[in-house]
Protein backbone atom coordinates (compact mmCIF):
# COMPACT_ATOMS: atom_id res chain seq x y z
CA UNK A 1 0.00 0.00 0.00
CA UNK A 2 1.40 3.64 -1.16
CA UNK A 3 2.52 5.54 1.97
CA UNK A 4 0.93 9.05 2.28
CA UNK A 5 2.34 12.09 4.34
CA UNK A 6 -0.42 13.83 6.38
CA UNK A 7 0.84 17.17 8.00
CA UNK A 8 -0.75 18.04 10.93
CA UNK A 9 0.15 22.23 11.62
CA UNK A 10 -1.78 21.82 14.94
CA UNK A 11 -4.40 20.37 17.05
CA UNK A 12 -6.50 21.75 20.14
CA UNK A 13 -6.98 17.99 21.84
CA UNK A 14 -5.07 15.83 23.78
CA UNK A 15 -3.56 13.17 20.51
CA UNK A 16 -4.08 12.57 17.50
CA UNK A 17 -5.04 8.40 18.36
CA UNK A 18 -8.32 8.96 16.03
CA UNK A 19 -6.60 10.30 13.35
CA UNK A 20 -3.85 8.06 12.99
CA UNK A 21 -6.32 4.76 12.94
CA UNK A 22 -8.59 6.23 10.34
CA UNK A 23 -5.49 7.37 7.73
CA UNK A 24 -3.47 3.62 8.82
CA UNK A 25 -6.50 2.14 6.73
CA UNK A 26 -4.49 4.01 3.76
CA UNK A 27 -1.21 3.73 4.23
CA UNK A 28 -1.09 7.61 6.02
CA UNK A 29 1.34 8.49 8.35
CA UNK A 30 1.11 12.03 10.37
CA UNK A 31 3.89 14.65 10.10
CA UNK A 32 2.99 16.86 13.16
CA UNK A 33 4.23 20.41 13.20
CA UNK A 34 5.93 20.94 17.01
CA UNK A 35 5.49 24.72 16.99
CA UNK A 36 2.92 25.10 13.92
CA UNK A 37 4.62 28.41 13.23
CA UNK A 38 4.34 29.41 9.79
CA UNK A 39 8.13 29.23 9.24
CA UNK A 40 8.11 25.27 10.65
CA UNK A 41 4.68 24.94 8.36
CA UNK A 42 6.11 26.18 5.25
CA UNK A 43 9.54 23.62 5.96
CA UNK A 44 7.52 20.50 6.42
CA UNK A 45 5.10 21.02 3.74
CA UNK A 46 7.41 19.64 0.72
CA UNK A 47 6.57 16.19 2.37
CA UNK A 48 2.57 16.43 2.97
CA UNK A 49 0.53 15.11 0.95
CA UNK A 50 -2.42 16.23 2.55
CA UNK A 51 -2.50 18.72 5.02
CA UNK A 52 -5.48 18.87 8.90
CA UNK A 53 -5.15 22.21 10.45
CA UNK A 54 -6.94 23.88 13.25
CA UNK A 55 -6.45 27.65 14.23
CA UNK A 56 -2.76 27.43 12.99
CA UNK A 57 -2.56 30.00 9.96
CA UNK A 58 -1.36 28.60 6.57
CA UNK A 59 0.65 30.63 4.88
CA UNK A 60 0.51 30.52 0.98
CA UNK A 61 3.86 29.85 1.08
CA UNK A 62 3.61 26.49 2.36
CA UNK A 63 1.47 25.54 -0.17
CA UNK A 64 3.37 27.02 -3.29
CA UNK A 65 6.08 24.52 -1.41
CA UNK A 66 4.24 21.31 -1.28
CA UNK A 67 3.29 19.99 -4.91
CA UNK A 68 2.38 16.62 -3.91
CA UNK A 69 -0.61 17.98 -1.44
CA UNK A 70 -3.93 17.27 -2.71
CA UNK A 71 -6.15 18.34 0.19
CA UNK A 72 -6.02 20.68 2.70
CA UNK A 73 -8.78 19.56 5.28
CA UNK A 74 -9.54 22.35 8.08
CA UNK A 75 -10.52 20.71 11.24
CA UNK A 76 -13.61 23.03 11.71
CA UNK A 77 -16.23 25.49 10.39
CA UNK A 78 -13.92 28.62 9.71
CA UNK A 79 -11.87 29.63 7.11
CA UNK A 80 -10.19 32.59 7.70
CA UNK A 81 -6.82 30.82 8.37
CA UNK A 82 -6.66 28.97 5.41
CA UNK A 83 -5.41 30.58 2.04
CA UNK A 84 -8.61 29.25 -0.29
CA UNK A 85 -7.61 31.41 -3.18
CA UNK A 86 -4.03 30.30 -3.43
CA UNK A 87 -5.19 26.41 -2.67
CA UNK A 88 -7.66 26.87 -5.85
CA UNK A 89 -5.05 28.65 -7.96
CA UNK A 90 -2.79 25.45 -7.10
CA UNK A 91 -5.52 22.98 -7.63
CA UNK A 92 -5.73 21.65 -4.07
CA UNK A 93 -8.79 20.71 -2.59
CA UNK A 94 -10.07 22.29 0.99
CA UNK A 95 -12.56 20.83 3.25
CA UNK A 96 -13.85 21.88 6.58
CA UNK A 97 -16.41 20.44 8.92
CA UNK A 98 -19.66 22.69 8.72
CA UNK A 99 -21.76 20.43 10.84
CA UNK A 100 -19.25 20.49 13.65
CA UNK A 101 -20.17 21.34 17.45
CA UNK A 102 -23.64 23.33 16.83
CA UNK A 103 -25.11 21.61 19.94
CA UNK A 104 -22.18 22.75 21.73
CA UNK A 105 -21.70 26.41 20.72
CA UNK A 106 -25.96 26.91 20.23
CA UNK A 107 -25.74 25.14 24.52
CA UNK A 108 -22.46 27.96 25.53
CA UNK A 109 -25.01 30.86 23.28
CA UNK A 110 -27.59 30.02 25.13
CA UNK A 111 -25.50 29.73 28.89
CA UNK A 112 -23.70 33.26 27.83
CA UNK A 113 -27.48 35.01 27.56
CA UNK A 114 -28.93 33.09 30.77
CA UNK A 115 -25.84 34.35 32.96
CA UNK A 116 -26.28 37.85 31.78
CA UNK A 117 -30.00 38.27 32.07
CA UNK A 118 -30.17 36.71 35.37
CA UNK A 119 -26.65 38.37 36.46
CA UNK A 120 -25.50 35.21 37.68
CA UNK A 121 -21.65 35.52 37.77
CA UNK A 122 -21.62 38.66 39.95
CA UNK A 123 -24.55 37.43 42.17
CA UNK A 124 -22.13 34.16 42.38
CA UNK A 125 -19.27 36.51 43.05
CA UNK A 126 -20.80 38.35 45.77
CA UNK A 127 -22.11 34.98 47.42
CA UNK A 128 -18.63 33.59 47.36
CA UNK A 129 -17.36 36.82 49.27
CA UNK A 130 -19.69 36.64 51.98
CA UNK A 131 -22.45 39.00 50.95
CA UNK A 132 -26.05 37.63 50.13
CA UNK A 133 -27.55 40.45 47.92
CA UNK A 134 -29.80 40.46 45.12
CA UNK A 135 -28.97 43.36 43.57
CA UNK A 136 -26.22 43.90 40.92
CA UNK A 137 -27.00 47.77 39.91
CA UNK A 138 -28.55 46.04 36.59
CA UNK A 139 -31.93 45.16 35.67
CA UNK A 140 -33.18 41.67 35.63
CA UNK A 141 -35.36 40.78 33.28
CA UNK A 142 -38.27 38.56 32.71
CA UNK A 143 -36.88 36.69 29.18
CA UNK A 144 -40.10 35.34 28.18
CA UNK A 145 -41.64 37.51 25.98
CA UNK A 146 -38.01 39.17 24.76
CA UNK A 147 -36.45 38.64 21.44
CA UNK A 148 -33.16 37.24 19.93
CA UNK A 149 -31.85 38.36 17.43
CA UNK A 150 -29.69 36.02 15.33
CA UNK A 151 -26.96 37.18 12.83
CA UNK A 152 -26.32 34.71 11.02
CA UNK A 153 -28.80 31.49 10.47
CA UNK A 154 -26.80 28.68 9.60
CA UNK A 155 -25.89 25.38 11.90
CA UNK A 156 -25.19 27.23 15.41
CA UNK A 157 -28.58 29.89 14.88
CA UNK A 158 -30.64 27.05 13.82
CA UNK A 159 -29.77 25.06 16.96
CA UNK A 160 -30.18 27.80 19.08
CA UNK A 161 -33.77 28.68 17.71
CA UNK A 162 -35.68 26.19 19.89
CA UNK A 163 -33.74 26.75 23.00
CA UNK A 164 -34.40 30.23 23.15
CA UNK A 165 -37.90 29.49 22.25
CA UNK A 166 -38.06 27.29 25.43
CA UNK A 167 -37.44 30.42 27.37
CA UNK A 168 -39.98 32.10 25.55
CA UNK A 169 -38.10 34.49 23.57
CA UNK A 170 -39.02 35.58 19.99
CA UNK A 171 -36.79 35.24 17.47
CA UNK A 172 -35.40 37.43 14.31
CA UNK A 173 -32.83 36.51 12.35
CA UNK A 174 -30.47 38.40 9.48
CA UNK A 175 -28.48 37.34 7.11
CA UNK A 176 -27.89 38.80 3.48
CA UNK A 177 -29.14 35.40 1.89
CA UNK A 178 -32.42 35.29 3.23
CA UNK A 179 -35.67 37.06 1.94
CA UNK A 180 -37.92 38.39 4.87
CA UNK A 181 -40.57 36.71 6.28
CA UNK A 182 -41.25 33.83 8.41
CA UNK A 183 -38.82 30.99 8.81
CA UNK A 184 -39.30 27.54 10.26
CA UNK A 185 -40.38 27.26 13.51
CA UNK A 186 -41.86 30.26 13.80
CA UNK A 187 -38.45 32.27 13.22
CA UNK A 188 -38.93 35.66 11.52
CA UNK A 189 -36.61 36.91 8.69
CA UNK A 190 -35.74 40.45 8.61
CA UNK A 191 -34.83 42.67 5.72
CA UNK A 192 -32.06 44.49 6.96
CA UNK A 193 -29.51 44.07 9.97
CA UNK A 194 -30.47 47.70 11.53
CA UNK A 195 -34.19 46.44 11.78
CA UNK A 196 -32.85 43.49 13.64
CA UNK A 197 -30.45 45.43 16.00
CA UNK A 198 -33.37 48.03 16.92
CA UNK A 199 -35.45 45.46 18.09
CA UNK A 200 -33.64 42.71 19.89
CA UNK A 201 -33.15 42.47 23.28
CA UNK A 202 -30.39 39.93 22.77
CA UNK A 203 -27.98 40.11 19.43
CA UNK A 204 -26.06 36.56 19.29
CA UNK A 205 -23.61 36.27 16.26
CA UNK A 206 -23.30 33.07 14.11
CA UNK A 207 -21.70 34.67 10.87
CA UNK A 208 -18.21 33.46 9.74
CA UNK A 209 -15.23 36.06 9.33
CA UNK A 210 -15.28 37.30 5.67
CA UNK A 211 -13.89 40.78 4.45
CA UNK A 212 -17.48 41.46 4.37
CA UNK A 213 -18.33 40.44 7.81
CA UNK A 214 -15.03 41.70 9.35
CA UNK A 215 -16.25 44.49 12.26
CA UNK A 216 -20.17 44.42 11.12
CA UNK A 217 -20.80 45.14 14.70
CA UNK A 218 -18.98 48.78 14.78
CA UNK A 219 -19.76 51.47 16.42
CA UNK A 220 -22.76 52.49 14.34
CA UNK A 221 -24.13 49.18 14.66
CA UNK A 222 -23.67 49.32 18.95
CA UNK A 223 -25.88 52.88 18.77
CA UNK A 224 -28.59 51.10 17.31
CA UNK A 225 -29.03 48.45 19.83
CA UNK A 226 -31.20 49.16 22.70
CA UNK A 227 -29.26 50.75 26.23
CA UNK A 228 -31.08 47.65 28.02
CA UNK A 229 -29.48 44.62 25.25
CA UNK A 230 -27.05 42.26 25.67
CA UNK A 231 -24.62 40.94 22.74
CA UNK A 232 -23.45 37.31 22.52
CA UNK A 233 -20.34 36.36 20.54
CA UNK A 234 -19.68 32.41 19.71
CA UNK A 235 -18.29 32.76 16.46
CA UNK A 236 -15.24 35.02 15.38
CA UNK A 237 -13.96 37.95 17.29
CA UNK A 238 -12.98 40.17 14.05
CA UNK A 239 -16.92 40.50 13.47
CA UNK A 240 -16.82 42.88 16.37
CA UNK A 241 -15.17 46.37 16.34
CA UNK A 242 -13.81 45.55 20.17
CA UNK A 243 -12.60 49.62 20.93
CA UNK A 244 -16.48 50.38 20.39
CA UNK A 245 -17.72 47.55 22.01
CA UNK A 246 -15.52 49.37 25.16
CA UNK A 247 -16.72 52.34 24.72
CA UNK A 248 -20.57 50.94 23.91
CA UNK A 249 -20.08 49.49 27.47
CA UNK A 250 -18.68 51.77 29.68
CA UNK A 251 -20.89 54.37 28.68
CA UNK A 252 -24.14 52.83 28.73
CA UNK A 253 -25.02 52.02 25.09
CA UNK A 254 -25.86 48.66 25.37
CA UNK A 255 -26.32 46.55 28.79
CA UNK A 256 -23.57 43.67 28.60
CA UNK A 257 -21.84 41.53 26.52
CA UNK A 258 -21.03 37.74 26.36
CA UNK A 259 -17.97 36.82 24.27
CA UNK A 260 -16.49 33.60 24.28
CA UNK A 261 -13.95 34.75 20.88
CA UNK A 262 -11.99 37.99 20.76
CA UNK A 263 -9.73 39.29 17.91
CA UNK A 264 -6.20 38.44 19.51
CA UNK A 265 -6.37 34.98 21.86
CA UNK A 266 -4.75 34.70 24.12
CA UNK A 267 -6.20 38.37 25.57
CA UNK A 268 -3.06 40.42 26.70
CA UNK A 269 -3.69 40.35 30.60
CA UNK A 270 -5.13 43.72 30.51
CA UNK A 271 -7.80 44.19 27.72
CA UNK A 272 -10.43 45.95 29.03
CA UNK A 273 -13.10 43.11 28.10
CA UNK A 274 -11.79 41.03 30.97
CA UNK A 275 -12.16 43.24 33.76
CA UNK A 276 -16.15 45.43 32.75
CA UNK A 277 -18.57 44.02 35.04
CA UNK A 278 -20.81 44.07 32.78
CA UNK A 279 -18.95 41.36 30.54
CA UNK A 280 -18.68 37.46 30.44
CA UNK A 281 -15.45 36.82 28.47
CA UNK A 282 -15.03 32.66 27.98
CA UNK A 283 -11.66 30.70 25.84
CA UNK A 284 -12.71 30.07 22.80
CA UNK A 285 -14.33 27.09 24.75
CA UNK A 286 -17.93 27.09 22.92
CA UNK A 287 -17.17 24.77 20.57
CA UNK A 288 -16.01 21.74 23.41
CA UNK A 289 -16.86 18.97 24.20
CA UNK A 290 -15.51 15.39 24.39
CA UNK A 291 -18.17 14.33 22.08
CA UNK A 292 -17.95 16.94 19.52
CA UNK A 293 -13.83 16.58 19.39
CA UNK A 294 -14.44 13.18 18.35
CA UNK A 295 -16.11 13.68 15.92
CA UNK A 296 -14.32 16.54 14.60
CA UNK A 297 -10.76 14.63 14.72
CA UNK A 298 -12.65 11.26 12.82
CA UNK A 299 -14.46 14.20 10.33
CA UNK A 300 -11.88 15.94 9.43
CA UNK A 301 -9.33 12.97 9.10
CA UNK A 302 -12.42 11.20 6.63
CA UNK A 303 -12.22 13.99 3.78
CA UNK A 304 -7.80 13.08 3.81
CA UNK A 305 -9.06 9.39 3.56
CA UNK A 306 -11.34 10.10 1.27
CA UNK A 307 -9.72 11.99 -1.35
CA UNK A 308 -6.43 9.41 -1.49
CA UNK A 309 -9.12 6.53 -2.11
CA UNK A 310 -10.25 9.08 -5.38
CA UNK A 311 -13.26 9.18 -3.44
CA UNK A 312 -15.45 12.77 -3.29
CA UNK A 313 -15.20 14.56 0.62
CA UNK A 314 -18.29 15.21 2.12
CA UNK A 315 -18.00 19.01 2.17
CA UNK A 316 -15.75 20.67 -0.42
CA UNK A 317 -15.25 24.44 0.20
CA UNK A 318 -13.85 25.49 -3.22
CA UNK A 319 -15.72 22.83 -5.66
CA UNK A 320 -14.70 25.10 -8.81
CA UNK A 321 -11.21 23.17 -8.57
CA UNK A 322 -12.64 20.00 -9.67
CA UNK A 323 -13.17 21.28 -12.90
CA UNK A 324 -8.81 22.75 -13.10
CA UNK A 325 -6.76 20.93 -15.44
CA UNK A 326 -4.33 21.38 -12.44
CA UNK A 327 -7.21 19.66 -9.96
CA UNK A 328 -4.58 17.25 -7.96
CA UNK A 329 -7.46 15.57 -6.83
CA UNK A 330 -8.14 12.26 -9.51
CA UNK A 331 -12.09 10.80 -8.48
CA UNK A 332 -11.73 6.95 -9.09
Amino acid sequence: MSTYTILVTDYAWPNLEIEQQLLATVGGELLVAEKGSAEEITRLAPQADAILSCWAKLPEAALDAAPRCRIVSRYGIGLDNIPIQRATELGILVTNVPDFCSEEVSDHAMALLLALARQIVPQAAASRAGGWQRETGQMIPRLRGQTLGLIGYGNSARGLVPKAQGFGLKVLAYTPRLAAGRLANGVEAVANLDDLLARADYVSLHAPLTDESRGVIDEAALRRMKASAVLINTSRGGLIDESALVRALTEGWIAGAGLDVLVQEPPPADHPLRSLPNVIVTPHAAFYSQASIAELQQKAAQNVVDVLLGKKPAHIVNRAVLTQENCRFNIQ
